[in-house]
């Protein structure tokens, strides 16, 4: 393996990296956002109960305090995924344009390692003109 295959698949592996953890990141908000909205149904139907039976009033209070109480700690959680999906979107775009660039480096390489050799075969072939002509 060159150092050009290896730079590649060192650059290609972070990228893929990024693109699992960014996955996860989705996946983690998904599943916040999953449960704020079972959060929402599970209180509508608690109001429901309680306005069905008035004995159960005298707890709503309190279940309104702790309904409040898990909607905002969902909610940090959800800032704190976009700050993070931030983080790794950029994460990701820097280590795409890292790839392209060795990819690019690696091109370039390959194709002056090609002019190279067709410039020693022009040479080797001048030469053996050389010696055809002086025979």
């Amino acid at each position: 393996m060159t150092w050009r295959q290896s730079l590649v698949r060192i650059a290609d592996h972070e990228v893929e990296t990024l693109r699992k953890r960014l996955a996860d990141i989705l996946d983690r908000r998904a599943e916040l956002e999953m449960k704020l909205t079972m959060l929402a149904a599970e209180s509508e139907a608690e109001m429901a109960q309680t306005d069905r039976d008035a004995s159960l009033g005298v707890y709503r209070a309190g279940y309104l305090q702790g309904v409040k109480i898990r909607r905002g700690v969902i909610t940090q959680a959800l800032e704190a995924n976009r700050f993070e999906e931030s983080g790794a979107r950029d994460a990701l775009a820097v280590a795409f344009e890292a790839l392209k660039k060795f990819e690019h480096v690696a091109e370039l390489a390959k194709l002056e390692e090609v002019k190279q050799a067709a410039k020693i075969e022009t040479a080797e072939m001048d030469e053996m003109g050389l010696r055809k002509r002086r025979a």
